[in-house]
């Protein structure tokens, strides 16, 4: 309950800075709510422990953002909606959508809301615009799981899979060799300085030995 008490207490945060006007038992609800979707059963790396790592790093770099508390609660949306069985980016689309409806009943102003639906948006190709730190920060701590240790980048390509046990091995090899060369194109994986000094050269690395197997 201490972990779940913590993030709740951490999305009631979240949305009063954003301008939440709804009472504080239905910001509770809503942080309680999101947490279910989160710990639904298809879900293995894209759980409640992805959540606390997106929102852990948002956090230590929260200072790069001109917004933080719009990156906050898009870390608590992005991945809100998650079917692996979903096409193209749908999850991101219906999550951004979900954001703003959300978002909206708890009284958050309309400006914020969008703000936040676009931030989440960005998550389906973590590619952003020129002069968008908020954005920027979003993804990189989306991606942090990519700079991991080899323990941590074992066990997260092993949740993966089994996020997609209904695909075949075959087609799950190229539709994951399509993400990680993806990845790899990108200028940087990493937008904001700090962060791509800390994890870029790690991450590739990561990225080129799981593409090469």
């Amino acid at each position: 309950m201490g972990l779940v008490t913590s993030l709740v207490d951490e999305f009631r945060a979240a949305a009063r800075s954003a301008g939440a006007t709804a009472d504080a038992a239905d910001l509770d609800a809503a942080g309680e709510y999101l947490l279910s979707r989160w710990s639904e059963p298809q879900r293995h790396y894209h759980t409640v422990a992805h959540l606390s790592a997106v929102l852990e790093v948002v956090e230590d770099f929260a200072g790069l953002a001109p917004h933080p508390e719009r990156v906050r609660l898009a870390a608590w949306m992005h991945d809100a909606v998650y079917d692996p069985r979903a096409l193209g980016d749908a999850n991101e689309r219906d999550s951004a959508e979900f954001a703003a409806g959300l978002l909206a009943t708890l009284g958050v102003p309309a400006q914020v809301a969008d703000e936040v639906a676009r931030l989440v948006g960005l998550t389906a190709g973590h590619a952003t615009g020129a002069d968008d730190p908020d954005g920027e920060l979003l993804c990189d701590a989306d991606l942090a799981i990519l700079a991991g240790d080899d323990e941590a980048y074992a066990a997260y390509t092993a949740a993966i899979r089994r996020e997609y046990a209904h695909v075949p091995d075959a087609a799950f090899k190229d539709g994951r060799a399509q993400v990680l060369k993806a990845l790899l194109e990108l200028p940087t994986i990493y937008r904001l300085e700090p962060l791509r000094e800390r994890w870029e050269e790690r991450a590739r690395r990561n990225l080129e030995r799981e593409l090469a197997g």
